[in-house]
C-alpha cells in the first residue's frame, strides 16, 4: 500500500512548517510540491530528511514555479520536461523503485485573468503547454501516475457555480476540452473523481480574497491525481484535507491524498 499526496504549496521555504505539521499528522509515503518558489540550493531538503522523506527531487527557480516530489520510501528522478518550452521549472518525474510505478509531478500555468490568446499571451501559453504535455502521454507506456496543480476544474460540479465561471480562466470550455485531450491520449482516469464521484462537492482552491473562505466557500477543484487504468484499477481510497485551509499562513490549496495498493 503506497500514499501519495500533492500539495501547491505556494512557498515551501515560507510554509515548512505546515509542510511539516502535514506530515507528522498524516504521513504520506510520497508528497509531491507545487510552486516551491525556490532554487534546488535553497530547499529545505534537510527538513524534510529529517521527518524520514530523504528520497528528494526538486526541479525549482528563483521566486516563481517549481515543482519538489519527496518520499520515505526509494525512487529516483528519471526526468524533466520542458512543456512550456521557456525554461520554467513545471515538471520532474520519478520511478517509484518498488513498483516500478511513474510519477509525474505537474505544474500547469495559471493561464492568466482573459481566455483569449490574442488578448492575453499567457492564456495561449498555459493551452500550448497542455498540447505538449498531450504529445508526450501519447507515447507512454509505463504505469503512471500523474498529480499536481492543473489550474483547471473540468466537471460542473468541480466548481462552486458552472454558470458564473464559464468564461473565468480555470473553467472555459477551451480549457476542459483541452485537458480532455490530454486525459484521452493516455487513457488517464481521474483518481479522485473515481473515488469522490461527481456531483458531489469537491474543491482543492479558495481564493485568498474571501474573508471567511468556508462560509463563502467558493472553490474550484484545480488539484488533480490521475493515474493510468492499470493503477487506477489499484486507487482504494482518496482524501482532501480542507482543513489545512485554517492553518496559519496558509496556502490557498489544500492537500490530496490517494492509497494505491500496488
Amino acid at each position: 500500500m503506497i500514499s501519495i499526496a500533492t500539495w501547491n504549496i505556494n512557498s515551501v521555504r515560507l510554509r515548512m512548517p505546515q509542510v511539516a505539521r502535514y506530515l507528522a499528522e498524516h504521513g504520506p509515503d510520497v508528497l509531491c510540491l507545487q510552486e516551491i518558489k525556490t532554487v534546488p540550493e535553497l530547499f529545505p531538503a534537510q527538513a524534510f530528511a529529517d521527518l524520514g522523506y530523504t528520497y528528494q527531487a526538486v526541479h525549482g527557480q528563483k521566486g516563481y514555479h517549481g515543482v519538489a516530489t519527496v518520499s520515505r520510501i526509494p525512487m529516483h528522478e528519471a526526468h524533466r520536461q520542458d512543456w512550456q518550452a521557456n525554461g520554467e521549472a513545471r515538471h520532474v518525474g520519478v520511478i517509484l523503485d518498488g513498483c516500478g510505478v511513474a510519477l509525474e509531478n505537474v505544474y500547469i500555468p495559471a493561464g492568466g485573468d482573459v481566455p483569449d490568446r490574442e488578448v492575453n499571451p499567457k492564456f495561449g501559453q498555459k493551452l500550448d503547454f497542455l498540447q505538449r504535455m498531450t504529445d508526450w502521454a501519447q507515447d507512454l507506456t509505463r504505469p503512471s501516475i500523474i498529480v499536481g496543480d492543473f489550474n483547471i476544474a473540468p466537471l460542473e460540479s468541480d466548481v462552486w457555480s458552472h454558470k458564473a465561471l464559464l468564461k473565468v480562466v480555470s473553467h472555459t470550455p477551451v480549457e476542459v476540452e483541452t485537458l480532455a485531450r490530454f486525459q484521452a491520449a493516455h487513457g488517464w482516469v481521474d483518481v479522485g473523481r473515481q473515488l469522490i464521484p461527481a456531483p458531489e462537492r469537491y474543491y482543492s482552491w479558495w481564493s485568498y480574497r474571501a474573508k471567511d473562505w468556508r462560509a463563502n466557500d467558493k472553490g474550484r477543484r484545480l488539484d488533480h491525481i490521475w493515474a493510468s487504468p492499470d493503477v487506477a484499477a489499484k486507487a482504494v481510497a482518496h482524501r482532501v484535507l480542507e482543513d489545512t485551509r485554517d492553518w496559519e499562513q496558509c496556502s490557498d490549496h489544500v492537500p490530496l491524498i490517494t492509497e494505491f495498493d500496488l
